[in-house]
């Protein structure tokens, strides 16, 4: 057991000396003198980085056998029940609706739009406004190199929910090679390496960019709404490049609970059970490391499609197929295989929360300064339903959450728990959603 003692050093301290008759310095990482006496915060009194994820699965809940009914204690039925160890750190919350004002509902998409936007889509392929994690990221992602990485178990980069509109969505990376390759490849900077030497590459990637900022104000005054829109968002992804060259031409703070991972082996993609399990182990692996080293403060993670295309080796019926065509078993009352696959899925989050909390930061982990948003796109897929769709945070977000309860919604629409969610996170939003959607009431039950 160590005890934290508080001592008046500064955060950015370096060691100074000569060799050779040059002065040098070296860095130093997060140590527990830097923090305060429980660990919690920076000495200065700055706190600990805060993160935000979502994670996304598909096909919701077999009915009865995931939650428990009482209000009044969280309990993980059968279903659920891998996450039964982790149980305090969860918030679940049910009950909760999601009403359309009369637009249809485009199965297996326009709930998990409706979670993330606030607003029931038109057209299948509508994102009617910026998903919550893009909002989350203009908000905590600037600091960053990554405002935010986006990964699928799927095998495909389109199997996305983050995106800041209909025409500008985030591709997810699919493969484990790849996300190592562009989080810890040749332009990663480890933190905690006392030597840092700038890219010049990357500064004359900065210079040409910033050098045509006049000539794009001057083309996009000759736009249309239309176009001029399409244009300031490009113009935002342009932005945000310079944002992450800037900041690898800076020497990156030290971050003592970074571990630079071992490269992950090359696999196949697809939709195969164990190879998207398999996937979304070495991705996390890589995800948690990329948080704690400071590469991105905001992350979506994919387990499966919207449509869950998943199934076992050798067998023709996916996940999806299952819900809607195997007969329900009357000797336990539900769908035998469908309920296999939403067990396997469940067990996945579990592997993924628990991959958090193992990793250390002073004196709490990489869990407790996160605020994970888990959900699905249906409530009981076999009917589409998108009223009482499962929704989960995970993580305390830094202190700013109560965790371990379970919320019934009676009702209300579902906008009130993204609109807590990003108030935890900061936003200075007081209303959230459109039409029926539209919400000022958090749920202040798990707000600190």
């Amino acid at each position: 057991m160590s005890i934290l003692i508080k001592r008046d050093v500064p955060r950015r301290e370096i060691l100074r000396g000569m060799l050779g008759g040059a002065a040098v310095s070296m860095a130093l990482p997060y140590l527990e003198i830097f923090l305060n006496e429980s660990g919690t915060a920076l000495a200065s009194g700055a706190p600990m980085p805060l993160r935000f994820g979502t994670w996304f699965w598909s096909m919701g809940h077999t009915p009865n056998q995931a939650i428990g009914a009482d209000p009044k204690e969280l309990t993980f039925l059968e279903e659920c029940k891998s996450l039964n160890p982790y149980k305090k750190w969860i918030n679940y919350f049910g009950q909760f609706n999601s009403p359309l004002d009369g637009r249809p509902n485009h199965v297996h998409q326009t709930g998990w739009i409706v979670i993330r936007t606030g607003t029931a889509p038109v057209k299948s392929s509508d994102i009617p406004a910026p998903t919550l994690d893009v909002l989350v990221a203009d908000q905590i992602g600037k600091g960053s190199r990554f405002r935010s990485l986006e990964m699928s178990c799927t095998g495909k980069a389109q199997d996305t929910f983050s995106a800041r509109s209909t025409h500008a969505r985030n591709a997810s990376e699919v493969s484990p090679v790849a996300l190592y390759a562009r989080v810890f490849g040749p332009e990663f900077a480890d933190p905690n390496k006392a030597e840092f030497k700038p890219d010049p590459d990357l500064m004359l990637q900065k210079s040409v960019l910033s050098a045509v900022e006049d000539q794009r104000k001057r083309f996009a005054s000759k736009l249309g709404a239309a176009d001029k829109a399409r244009f300031d968002e490009y113009a935002t992804s342009i932005r945000e490049l310079e944002q992450q060259l800037a900041l690898q031409s800076q020497k990156p703070a030290p971050a003592d609970a970074c571990r630079v991972p071992t490269a992950p082996p090359d696999g196949p993609l697809g939709l195969e059970l164990p190879v998207a399990q398999a996937n979304h182990a070495a991705m996390t692996k890589i995800l948690t490391m990329a948080l704690a080293c400071n590469q991105t403060r905001v992350f979506n993670m994919a387990f499966n499609d919207a449509l869950s295309f998943l199934r076992r080796p050798g067998t023709a019926n996916t996940h999806h197929t299952l819900t809607h065509e195997e007969p329900i078993d009357d000797s336990v009352g539900y769908q035998r295989e469908a309920f296999w696959f939403n067990c396997r899925v469940q067990e996945q989050l579990a592997s993924f929360i628990d991959a958090f909390e193992k990793v250390r930061e002073g004196d709490r982990s990489l869990l407790d300064n996160t605020l994970i948003f888990a959900h699905a796109e249906t409530s009981f897929a076999k009917i589409h339903q998108v009223d009482n769709i499962p929704i989960m945070t995970i993580g305390t977000a830094g202190g700013r959450l109560k965790t371990g309860k379970h919320i019934v919604g009676n009702g209300d629409p579902v906008s009130r728990v993204g609109l807590t969610a990003m108030q935890a996170m900061g936003l200075p939003l007081a209303k959230w959603g459109t039409g029926s959607l539209e919400t000022g009431k958090t749920v202040t039950d798990v707000l600190v």
